[in-house]
C-alpha cells in the first residue's frame, strides 16, 4: 500500500486536495442537475477558482513518486457522460468557445467546450479520489499532481476564464438606456 504518514506535509496536501476535489465534484453535479438556478455561473467560478488553488499547492510541492511504479486498479472509471450532457444542455448556445492551444509554443487556435472542460476536470479528480478512498493516498496525490500538469489544470483554467467572461457579460451587458438611467439615478440621489 502507498500510505502517507499521518501528520506529514504530503498527508496535509492529500487531504486538502481530496476535500477540494469532493467540493468541486459536488458543486458541478448540483449545478448540472439544475439545483442551483440563477447561481450556476457564480458557483462554478468559485468552484474552479478554489480547485485551481489546490492545483497550485500541487505545483508547489516536489514531484510525488509512488514506491510502486504501476497504477493500482481501483475499479471502473466514473461515467461522466451524463454530467457532460447535462452541462452541455445547460450551456446551450454558449458552450463552445475558441482558445489558443498552447500560448507558449504558438498561436494555433482550437475549439473547446465548457461542458467538456468541466467534465474532463471532474473525471481526473474522480480517478484520484478512487485511489485516495482505496487507501492509496500517495498514488492519489501522484495522480492529482500529474494530471494537474498534463490535463485538469489547463482545462480548469480555461473553464474559469470562460465562466468569468460569461458572468461578466451577464452582469455588465445592459441596455444603454438602462445604464444611463442608473447613472442618472446614482448622480442625483
Amino acid at each position: 500500500m502507498s500510505e502517507i504518514t499521518p501528520g506529514s506535509d504530503l498527508r496535509e496536501v492529500a487531504d486538502q486536495v481530496s476535500a477540494q476535489a469532493r467540493t468541486f465534484l459536488s458543486t458541478v453535479t448540483q449545478v448540472a442537475s439544475g439545483g442551483m438556478p440563477g447561481a450556476e455561473l457564480s458557483l462554478l467560478v468559485l468552484a474552479a477558482s478554489d480547485l485551481l488553488a489546490a492545483g497550485a499547492r500541487l505545483a508547489a510541492i516536489v514531484d510525488v513518486v509512488p514506491k510502486e511504479r504501476y497504477e493500482p486498479d481501483t475499479g471502473p472509471d466514473t461515467d461522466l457522460d451524463p454530467l457532460r450532457e447535462a452541462l452541455s444542455k445547460m450551456f446551450d448556445g454558449f458552450d463552445d468557445y475558441t482558445e489558443v492551444v498552447d500560448p507558449v509554443l504558438g498561436e494555433e487556435v482550437g475549439a473547446a467546450s465548457l461542458s467538456g472542460d468541466l467534465a474532463c476536470v471532474a473525471e481526473a479528480l474522480a480517478k484520484g479520489l478512487q485511489h485516495f478512498d482505496s487507501g492509496h493516498e500517495l498514488e492519489a496525490l501522484w495522480w492529482w499532481q500529474f494530471s494537474y500538469f498534463s490535463l485538469w489544470g489547463e482545462r480548469a483554467a480555461s473553464a474559469l476564464r470562460v465562466l468569468q467572461v460569461l458572468l461578466a457579460h451577464v452582469r455588465l451587458d445592459v441596455e444603454d438606456d438602462v445604464a444611463a438611467e442608473a447613472e442618472y439615478d446614482a448622480l442625483h440621489s
